[in-house]
């Protein structure tokens, strides 16, 4: 395991400060983007939540003071020059003063924002659970909730056998195509059950070696 670096051997800018990106700990949604200085960087590690400099108030800020949307740091990392720090956090509420999850909720050509391949499986469990909440007509989530549990469940036994079958053949946009299928029922099955996506992602993370 690498030793720690010290914080003075990170590089600061002339003004004393060194930029910071938030980053989603569970999705891998990129948040916000701020600046600390070497005071900021301590508090954050002292007491695992994140502070930063403000620039235009010239003072020190804990994100979520007075918005409660903290964010609870599980990893702080540094690029190659020793001048970019990512922050891995759980954020609590949203992170954009908008009222927006993440600042970056605009595309540049103004088309509507599609999830990033690695957020697929995380903003589609948030969709199904949605679904289960508002029951709107015509979904076949909701479709799916009003049948009930036992039909969950037939559901994902049809998929498993489907992409079992598929990988029997050798089948591989068959196989690419059940998977998907099982994937989505999975996560249909979870919400059903009131288990978080986010649970079945830190069970992985604990067998993590």
């Amino acid at each position: 395991m690498p030793d720690p670096i010290p914080i003075e051997d990170l590089t600061f800018n002339e003004r004393g400060l060194i930029p910071a990106i938030v980053q989603d700990w569970f999705t891998g949604e990129v948040l916000m983007q701020a600046y600390m200085n070497r005071e900021s960087l301590k508090l954050t590690i002292d007491t695992g939540r994140t502070w930063f400099w403000s620039r235009s108030r010239r003072k020190l800020w804990n994100k979520g003071e007075t918005s409660g949307h903290f964010q609870f740091v599980k990893s702080i990392r540094y690029d190659c020059d020793l001048d970019t720090l990512l922050i891995l956090a759980e954020q609590r509420g949203v992170a954009c003063h908008t009222g927006e999850h993440t600042c970056f909720h605009r595309s540049l050509d103004g088309s509507p924002l599609q999830p990033a391949v690695y957020e697929t499986l995380s903003r589609l469990y948030d969709l199904i659970e949605e679904r289960k909440r508002l029951m709107p007509p015509g979904s076949y989530a909701t479709s799916l909730f009003e049948k009930g549990s036992d039909a969950i469940l037939s559901k994902v036994d049809e998929e498993s056998s489907e992409l079992i079958a598929a990988a029997a053949g050798g089948d591989r946009e068959e196989i690419v195509y059940e998977a998907a299928d099982l994937f989505y029922h999975l996560e249909v099955l979870l919400a059903d059950c009131g288990v978080t996506f986010t649970e079945v992602l830190e069970e992985l993370l604990g067998r993590w070696k």
